[in-house]
């Protein structure tokens, strides 16, 4: 189990550094319905992580992750294609960056979120944690590093909640804050927003560039063995 928890470790980091989500959960907390909201998001970020992970595991297993106790080949390539796939994804990220004094341009739906009831904000959520193409490679890639270990069911779950739950704690952070802080964690709230809205490409073409180069080295790693 080790082995698969210490596999899903950095691409559970991956996906809990998605400044644009933060951003999205912070403006939901400080709108009139942020207490019903921003938990609802929470859960709905949680739900996707751990409906797609559990369908990519299952598949994963299925497909033989693993020949006479060796990780099968196919899982190496899936890493390496993963891991190329990451790394132009970080280029795009960079490329399309707001230029000089331009301001950040959000997603025009952030504009409408004070508006949103509980259960929309909680599908948004599931969709944000598991249908952008960041995550969904990422969590791909966390159900194939765990079915290549060959662990039991009940150790493979583990793992997986383990990286669901690190997934997470992007948008669970200021959720937690803004319940146990109150009205005191507006203002460091509203400066992680401003900070992530402005260096949200910086962050995200960094993160992608880590990941994308730890799938490639696994991969090499795993075809060369």
């Amino acid at each position: 189990m080790g082995e698969a928890i210490g596999a899903v470790l950095p691409l559970g980091v991956g996906v809990a550094l998605s400044p644009l989500p933060i951003v999205a959960v912070v403006l939901m907390l400080g709108s009139a319905r942020g207490r019903s909201n921003g938990p609802a998001f929470l859960i709905g970020w949680l739900l996707g992580l751990a409906v797609a992970g559990t369908a990519f595991l299952l598949l994963a297993a299925a497909a033989g992750p693993s020949d006479d106790g060796e990780p099968a080949a196919w899982v190496s390539w899936l890493k390496l294609v993963l891991g190329l796939l990451v790394l132009l994804l970080a280029v795009r990220t960079w490329r399309t960056r707001p230029k000089g004094d331009d301001d950040p341009r959000l997603p025009g739906w952030m504009t409408a979120l004070d508006s949103w009831t509980a259960a929309k904000t909680l599908g948004l959520g599931a969709a944000l944690s598991a249908v952008n193409p960041k995550n969904l490679m990422l969590t791909i890639a966390a159900a194939a590093a765990i079915a290549q270990t060959g662990a039991g069911a009940g150790e493979q779950a583990v793992a997986l909640a383990v990286f669901v739950v690190i997934g997470a704690l992007g948008p669970g952070i200021p959720v937690v804050l803004a319940l146990a802080l109150g009205d005191r964690a507006d203002r460091m709230l509203a400066e992680l927003k401003t900070w992530l809205a402005s260096n949200n490409a910086a962050v995200m073409t960094v993160v992608l560039l880590v990941i994308g180069a730890k799938l490639i080295g696994d991969a090499i790693a795993g075809l060369s063995a």
